[in-house]
């Protein structure tokens, strides 16, 4: 088999391999170019570089062979043309968001999401004259009730935050075809191993590659993918402009996360889903929501757009707030942190942190219940979680 052999890689080896560029020294592991900017040979290169008749880089803000190379790899992974690395997961969102939208429009999203993002939703959009309409997602006569013919983005999180309700992303991808619009789907949850949104008709895909894709609580990052078209006449101005680009180092450093993402994940995940099973057992648990548990509420839409459960779980504590605050304090391997996707397995109290800024009533709408708690499973050893549960649990009870 020679170099030039064209194949399909399979994920494991895309995220190992793919978009990797060499400098001349032949080096290993990817360059790090730690550059503002860059130089050109003459007056007429660097006319011929502005002008895109030379396609190489001008300044880091736009673009870095660093940065290249993560976004190109995550193309491969995601099933994507093109891609636009940002600093943040939130960064991600509000550049796919207000990119495409202006005064008039209308943007109509799942209710179920992130804190954060119900704020560019709910608040931001609005000060620019853009109207928007929240829905409970996982109904899809919703959708299709709520849609406007100036509806120009549909969002949604599937697996939602925080507690995992999954949305049918192709029907609802059909319904924004029906006016024009464009489907955005934050796919943190599921990552790009267990489930693809492109595929499934979705126009766009954001990541908050703060999660998974680092994975080892290192830096933030996130990341936009669509087709080439979108990218450049949409997106690529707004990010030019405003400036949201991942640093070089952060973009190596998501380079070598996603070389063990498979890993990573494939073991969280069987971990996550023996841990789901145990707290199912446990009579001080009023319910636990796993997408890889057939009592999932949407179990059938799962089993046919998911190929994996998930690194997450839902769980809620009899009691309430005073039971999920011991559990919490009781534990001695899981660490209480806001964050998630980690090496290290974390807990979560939505109520008080990720979601406190939402009304009562939103977060009761929502099942963000004061006994609920979000748990991102890490790579301990199972037994050692299912025993360090154990415990609190008994320690909450007491």
């Amino acid at each position: 088999m020679t170099k030039t052999h064209i194949r399909t890689l399979r994920p494991a080896t895309q995220l190992v391999h793919s978009g990797t560029t060499r400098t001349p020294y032949g080096e290993t592991s990817e360059a790090l170019f730690l550059t503002q900017g860059f130089v050109y040979d003459s007056a007429e290169a660097c006319e011929a570089r502005f002008t895109g008749e030379d396609p190489g880089f001008i300044y880091s803000r736009y673009a870095n062979p660093t940065t290249d190379m993560f976004e190109k790899r995550m193309c491969a992974i995601e099933g994507a043309e093109e891609a636009r690395a940002t600093a943040s997961g939130m960064a991600a969102v509000a550049a796919a968001i207000l990119c495409q939208v202006r005064a008039g429009d209308h943007v109509l999203a799942a209710k179920a999401m992130f804190g954060s993002c119900r704020y560019i939703i709910e608040t931001l959009l609005p000060k620019y004259g853009v109207e928007f309409t929240l829905i409970d997602g996982v109904n899809i006569e919703n959708w299709e009730n709520a849609i406007r013919p100036n509806t120009k983005v549909l969002f949604l999180e599937s697996p939602t935050n925080p507690t995992l309700e999954v949305m049918d992303i192709a029907r609802i991808a059909g319904i924004a075809n029906s006016v024009g619009a464009k489907l955005i789907v934050d796919n943190v949850f599921a990552t790009p191993l267990y489930q693809r949104p492109l595929a499934l008709g979705a126009h766009i895909v954001v990541y908050s590659a703060t999660k998974h894709i680092d994975g080892q609580g290192r830096c933030l990052g996130g990341v936009v993918l669509s087709d080439r078209e979108w990218i450049t006449e949409v997106l690529q101005d707004y990010f030019r402009h405003t400036g949201p680009g991942l640093s070089p180092f952060n973009a190596w450093t998501m380079l070598k996360g996603l070389e063990t993402l498979a890993v990573r994940v494939e073991a969280q995940t069987r971990s996550a889903a023996k841990v789901a099973d145990f707290l199912a057992e446990q009579n001080a648990i009023a319910r636990v929501i796993y997408p890889g548990r057939k009592d999932h509420p949407q179990a059938d839409i799962i089993a046919k757009q998911m190929s994996g459960g998930s690194t997450m779980i839902a769980l809620e504590l009899k009691g309430g707030k005073k039971a999920a605050f011991a559990f919490e304090n009781a534990l001695e391997v899981i660490s209480i942190s806001n964050n998630l996707g980690d090496a290290k397995s974390l807990i979560t109290h939505p109520a008080t942190s990720t979601h406190k800024n939402l009304s009562d009533d939103a977060k009761a709408e929502l099942g963000i219940t004061d006994g609920l708690l979000r748990l991102s499973i890490g790579l301990e050893d199972t037994d050692d979680l299912i025993d360090d549960i154990g415990f609190a649990l008994k320690a909450a009870q007491g």
